[in-house]
This record gives C-alpha cells, sequence and structure tokens, in this order.
C-alpha cells in the first residue's frame, strides 16, 4: 500500500509545471487563486500526497518571490511580456557614468575612520582657559534657573 502510495506521488509532475499547467487552463488574464488551483489540480492528477496544500503554498510563494508568478488582489497570475520586473526593497542605485576609455577606476575608500599614522609626532595637548565667574547680562540676572534660597524650617505650624 505505502509503495502505491509512493509510486503514484512520484509519477506526478513538479508542483511549479503542475501550478503554470493550471494558471493556463484557468483564466490566463484574471489569474487563479489557490484553492481553484488546488481543485485543478486534484481533478486532473486525482489523488495528491499528503501536505498537498502546504506543498503548494511553500511552490506558490518561492515562485511569487523569485519573479515566476504575480500575486495581485488575491490571484496569481503569470507575468505578461509588459509586466513591470520586480524591484527589491530600498531605494534603487544610482545610475553610473561610464568612464572613458583607457581610464583607471580609483579603488573604494575604506569604511569607518581612517587610522592613525604611528610615525606623526604626538599632538600638543590643548591648554583650557581659565573658568570665569558666570558673566551677568544686561538685565543683571544670571543665566538660567534662581537658584533655591533655604527656607527656615516650619515651628509649630507657623513660618518664622
Amino acid at each position: 500500500m505505502a509503495t502505491e502510495e509512493h509510486h503514484r506521488s512520484s509519477s506526478l509532475p513538479p508542483y511549479p509545471q503542475m501550478i503554470m499547467e493550471a494558471l493556463d487552463a484557468l483564466n490566463p488574464t484574471e489569474g487563479a487563486n489557490k484553492s481553484t488551483i488546488s481543485k485543478f489540480m486534484e481533478t486532473k492528477y486525482g489523488e495528491m500526497p499528503c501536505g498537498h496544500s502546504d506543498l503548494l503554498s511553500h511552490h506558490l510563494n518561492m515562485m511569487k518571490d523569485s519573479g515566476e508568478l504575480l500575486f495581485i488582489k488575491n490571484s496569481y497570475l503569470k507575468p505578461g511580456p509588459g509586466a513591470p520586473l520586480k524591484r527589491g526593497r530600498g531605494r534603487p542605485p544610482k545610475p553610473r557614468e561610464p568612464l572613458p576609455p583607457g581610464t583607471i577606476p580609483a579603488p573604494p575608500r575604506p569604511r569607518g575612520r581612517p587610522r592613525k599614522d604611528p610615525n606623526a609626532p604626538p599632538a600638543p595637548k590643548k591648554s583650557k582657559p581659565p573658568s570665569s565667574p558666570p558673566s551677568i547680562s544686561s538685565t543683571g540676572r544670571p543665566r538660567g534657573r534662581p537658584r533655591k534660597v533655604n527656607a527656615q524650617p516650619l515651628q509649630n505650624g507657623v513660618e518664622a
């Protein structure tokens, strides 16, 4: 019994081929959803192997990611000749201008901060100017929030 099941599943064509046949036979202009593709495959090839829905989902996602199929409005389509190319994520790179013939391109700069030269003389130490008391502005008040004034502690609920 197990050998008969194994033999029957091995006689099936690969999933991508069955998916393409289903899309051709169903509605090539509007595409087909996953359940329609699955029903077509079951009617054409008879009993499908265990885990058929998982295998079908996996192959549909792989074909969608590789650009073999388009997924629009919950249906899978074959890309036509005028279909837009699949773009990657992020900002596209700037177009490069061709170099004139005979020009050697410069090597790319390394990433990060450049290393210190071990033979360079040490840099002189910077001296800090002496700090002065805060300057008083034209209003006569110092900058910033005023300092807290220590109030006398309360004695018997009456301020002193």
